[in-house]
């Protein structure tokens, strides 16, 4: 039941991962708009982080998790690793749940 959903989606992500290469050289985007979609990608991206660091079940998600994003965030800015920054942004989040911060 759940195999011909996920074999669809497969073919779909191939096919939009294989028209990439196969377009490129029909379609020519100017040096604006490819300016305009970087700048998307990048909105498209902090919507997504404002999201899912500041929202819970449709409301507002506390304190803590925006407080651990900002830790992992910084840390991340100042190129610290990978491992170090996950696991300091849930400390930071563990730390101020356990405080009552929430």
């Amino acid at each position: 039941m759940t195999l011909l959903p996920i074999l669809i989606l497969a073919a779909g992500t191939y096919a939009f991962r294989l028209a990439g290469p196969l377009l490129s050289q029909r379609l020519q985007v100017s040096a604006r708009v490819q300016g305009l979609l970087s700048l998307s990608a990048i909105a498209l991206l902090t919507a997504l982080v404002a999201t899912a660091a500041l929202t819970a079940n449709g409301g507002f998600a506390g304190w803590a998790r925006p407080a651990g994003v900002l830790a992992g965030a910084v840390l991340a800015w100042r190129k610290w690793p990978f491992v170090v920054v996950v696991v300091s942004a849930a400390a930071v989040t563990g730390l101020l749940r356990m405080s009552g911060v929430g």
